[in-house]
């Protein structure tokens, strides 16, 4: 068993160097192992304990064994207690997920504060079959199938290649005591029901049906890192700048929905609304669909990301004296000149000029507003601004980031596009207004 577990632990580099481990310790079987093996290794150990006082007199049972083993053994013991089904009630989850995250928050926590190189756990080669058909049962995709990994951050599982009767028989063989969890037992948890129901049936079919799920989880495991490399390809092709997908190129790609849906995922697009947004593709722009933290819009040729919080409503404002540079949600410049026989015009759409007599102080810069209009330059009627961005055929996301730069209630500029033709310099004018937008890394 020794040489076993330290050839899994070499193969994974699970663990290194002379920095402790933290031993998830229930005071079952296989933590029982788990302790011990690493222990004779040579590893320093620290046995971590939660008592999530869910099996009233039981729970206590076993926190008092693993103290009175960890002690025995001259190892650094840590306990902690949890009112788990309050923190279940509380988060909305079910008993068995408040108890995971409960326990590795504080597993972590622990790590931090002891300065450990990793968190042991004992999940072991049934474990990692269970997890499987739990994930194969539930829908879950390719990341799912592929079973339990041997290393997680600092989460590592240097049992995960040996199974559960290999670690029961190694335990009684080394006369090691342990305590036995009744809700072992029972049948009411899922993973409990795939281990006592489900799998002595389909061992009737295949008796060695673990070793090949095992097998199979590995293969997956292998595919899924193909998988990957090739998602963050896609990524880093499709996704342009300002979280923009392109609908073109995402069609060239082969099983485009799937490389969809995981460009989707990190901004928490559930897989119904990610194949609703792929059903759309073809269709005409304008349809809008919500994560928890993002909106997509669908447009003629991108799909268009944006944080729920990146609306902008607040007006700045920007005094006359305010110096050559201004830094805000967009950044300008302000100069002031004569105009006489040395001023040389610029035409760009990052400059704009003004009549600096026609202006009124101070300036204000804005997002655009229902009803707003202005007279573009060259023009002579006004022109509301929703029609100006359906002429120059703007997003919605683009009209959402258009800045509006504004002197009173007029707007003077839509922020490196259009100036106001009331506010053009002309042959009567004696100052002029130069204000420049530039990017920050062009500061």
């Amino acid at each position: 068993m020794l040489p076993t577990v330290r050839r899994y632990i070499d193969k994974h580099q699970l663990l290194s160097g002379s920095k402790p481990v933290i031993a998830g310790f229930s005071g079952g079987s296989d933590s029982v192992a788990l302790l011990s093996i690493l222990s004779r290794l040579g590893y320093r150990c620290i046995a971590a304990h939660c008592n999530f006082h869910l099996r009233d007199e039981e729970s206590d049972r076993d926190e008092a064994f693993a103290g009175n083993f960890a002690h025995r053994w001259g190892i650094p013991f840590h306990k902690t207690d949890f009112n788990t089904r309050s923190y279940a009630s509380e988060k909305h989850i079910s008993v068995e997920m408040a108890a995971r995250e409960l326990r590795y928050t504080w597993f972590e926590e622990l790590r931090e504060r002891l300065d450990a190189q990793a968190i042991a756990v004992a999940h072991h080669r049934d474990d990692d079959v269970e997890t499987f058909l739990m994930n194969l049962i539930r829908g879950t995709g390719i990341r799912g199938l592929r079973g339990i990994q041997p290393k997680n951050g600092f989460i590592v599982r240097p049992l995960l290649g040996i199974s559960r009767e290999a670690i029961r028989a190694w335990v009684e063989k080394e006369q090691l005591a342990y305590v036995t969890d009744s809700s072992n037992l029972s049948d009411t948890y899922t993973r409990n029901f795939i281990r006592l129901r489900i799998l002595p049936l389909l061992e009737e079919i295949n008796p060695s049906v673990k070793e090949a799920v095992a097998r199979t989880s590995g293969h997956l495991s292998a595919v899924e890192g193909i998988y990957q490399s090739v998602v963050e390809k896609a990524r880093t092709s499709l996704m342009k700048e300002n979280n923009r997908i392109s609908i073109a190129e995402l069609l060239q790609l082969p099983s485009p929905e799937a490389i969809l849906y995981e460009l989707l995922t990190p901004f928490r697009f559930t897989r119904p609304v990610t194949e609703a947004i792929f059903a759309a593709l073809d269709k005409e722009p304008g349809k809008i669909f919500y994560s928890s933290s993002h909106r997509l819009i669908k447009d003629r040729n991108f799909l268009l990301l944006s944080a729920l919080e990146d609306t902008h409503t607040e007006v700045y404002t920007i005094e006359a004296e305010a110096g050559d540079r201004w830094y805000g949600p967009v950044n300008l410049s302000f100069r002031k000149l004569i105009a006489d026989q040395t001023f040389c015009l610029e035409r760009n759409k990052s400059t704009a000029l003004f009549d600096y007599n026609k202006l009124t102080f101070p300036l204000t810069l804005r997002t655009w507003q229902p009803g707003d209009w202005f007279i573009p330059f060259g023009m002579k009627g006004r022109k509301k601004l929703s029609d100006y961005f359906s002429d120059h055929k703007y997003s919605r996301l683009d009209k959402e980031q258009a800045w509006l730069l504004c002197s009173g209630n007029n707007i003077i500029w839509i922020v490196g596009e259009r100036t106001d033709e009331r506010f053009r310099i002309s042959k009567t004018t004696k100052n002029i207004l130069s204000v420049k937008f530039f990017r920050e890394d062009a500061a």
